[in-house]
């Protein structure tokens, strides 16, 4: 079962399952607390980027819409958009943690 680990400013952790994989955002919200800020409906597209800690081979790859968006960031290979990155089905590990503002 893959299984995606939040690391969360205050030093914490939080592990969720995910049987058949699927979208970090899904992911998110079935988390009983915030572990990434999102700001879609506001308008501030680019809230949701994670920095991809360990795993990284356990995500889809990028479509365009995600690899754009990235680049008018300046995001680094590391950057994904849990809005649109999707954790691959099977027994992986994916380790992340939002994006914090200096970086």
């Amino acid at each position: 079962m893959a299984r995606v680990r939040f690391l969360l400013d205050d030093d914490k952790t939080f592990e969720a399952s995910c049987a058949d994989g699927g979208k970090l955002a899904d992911i998110c919200d079935a988390a009983p607390q915030a572990v990434v800020p999102f700001s879609c409906r506001s308008a501030n597209c680019g809230t949701c980027r994670v920095v991809i800690l360990e795993g990284g081979n356990e995500l889809q790859s990028q479509d365009d819409e995600e690899l754009d968006l990235l680049e008018i960031f300046r995001a680094p290979p590391s950057h994904r958009l849990a809005c649109c990155a999707s954790v691959k089905p099977g027994d992986g590990l994916v380790v992340l943690r939002a994006v914090r503002e200096d970086e």
